[in-house]
């Protein structure tokens, strides 16, 4: 029986990437299980240094207004990113083709990542549109999630395999960074309103730290900060014992690289959150700050599912101005612990690709 579908993933960029790096990396993983993909997408451009290698079965679309749909084939499975809703043209042909096919469709609204005890009721659920250019279809919501009653987590089937083949100093060589035993940390944030004191706290440890800085706002925030201090553009600096290393916008697998690589790793948003999981090394996350705080309650659920040590808790808190605190001093012993426990449960449990080839499979 032939299993090979067509979806269209729709993705809009919204300010950090972050949503597309996701939708690219499902769009990648349902190709390299066989599967067909159209990638609609309103700003394109950031794939050029996120996954320069693009794989045969992906094909990308800029997503214009009105859709350009003359000549296409209208697919098989629909899925709606992060609520991003799915343009009313493209709608109107889906509904068509289910009509004429006596088909509900089968339309996928993929929400964000959250520990939170909700996803695991919503997960799954259907919605049936009533109205709109839509109506007539079915739509379900899929929450990736870290338990196994969720979507799971993108991870990729040769995950393992890559990190235990990963020569850390050939990496770090590549990059020109001279490796000589210090501590490694990376830098992937907003603009922490504690990033001053990290850094004051980095420089003054007797522990040698070279800061690994990645492209765009982490680097803008740190320059900020080493700029107020005196220092110029160089893409290495020192104060103390602190070194600061710029680095060039990475590729989805180089960006598994740094994190491979460093003893500590500060991530922000979602896609980075999982994939510093992945890695197995200490990290602190830096949540995507919300108008209402609901943030408070995510960054709490994911610590839960951690089993967070107090001073992972306690750091976390003054990273993300949960309360007005002096940062912690860096724990990262038990915090890596705790990743490294984390990591082998939610290896234990299907992928987010195999979930939703899976869930496709029973509600068609």
């Amino acid at each position: 029986m032939n299993t090979e579908k067509l979806w269209n993933i729709f993705c809009r960029v919204v300010d950090n990437h972050g949503d597309l790096g996701v939708c690219w990396r499902l769009a990648s993983g349902l190709a390299a299980r066989g599967q067909r993909v159209r990638l609609w997408v309103d700003e394109p451009s950031a794939l050029r240094w996120m996954a320069p290698q693009a794989p045969s079965g992906v094909e990308v679309r800029r997503w214009t207004q009105p859709l350009a749909l003359d000549g296409l084939e209208v697919g098989d499975i629909l899925v709606e990113a992060f609520g991003c809703e799915v343009p009313p043209e493209y709608l109107a042909a889906y509904a068509h083709q289910c009509a004429t096919a006596g088909s509900l469709g089968l339309w996928l609204n993929l929400e964000y990542l959250s520990a939170e005890a909700f996803v695991a009721r919503s997960h799954g659920l259907p919605s049936p549109v009533m109205r709109g250019p839509g109506a007539g279809l079915r739509k379900f919501f899929f929450y990736p999630g870290f338990t196994p009653a969720t979507g799971g987590l993108l991870r990729g089937p040769d995950l393992p395999t890559r990190q235990a083949a990963f020569d850390r100093r050939a990496w770090l060589g590549q990059q020109g960074i001279a490796f000589q035993g210090e501590r490694l940390i990376s830098l992937f944030c907003y603009e922490p309103a504690a990033l001053p004191e990290l850094l004051a706290q980095l420089a003054g440890a007797p522990q040698p730290t070279r800061l690994l800085v990645t492209a765009g706002r982490a680097a803008a925030a740190v320059r900020a900060c080493t700029l107020a201090q005196g220092a110029g553009q160089n893409p290495q600096i020192a104060f103390g014992n602190l070194q600061i290393n710029y680095l060039p916008a990475l590729s989805q697998h180089d960006f598994d690289h740094l994190l491979w690589s460093c003893d500590l790793n500060f991530v922000r948003g979602e896609d980075s959150l999982v994939r510093a999981l992945w890695a197995g090394k200490a990290l602190i996350w830096q949540i995507y700050p919300q108008s209402d705080n609901a943030h408070h309650d995510k960054l709490e659920a994911f610590l839960d599912l951690l089993n967070a040590p107090a001073s992972m808790r306690a750091f976390h808190a003054a990273w993300n101005g949960l309360q007005q605190a002096t940062l912690p001093a860096l724990d990262t012993v038990p915090w890596q612990q705790s990743v490294a426990a984390t990591r082998q449960r939610l290896l234990a449990q299907d992928d987010l690709v195999t979930q939703i080839i899976g869930f496709t499979r029973i509600n068609r």
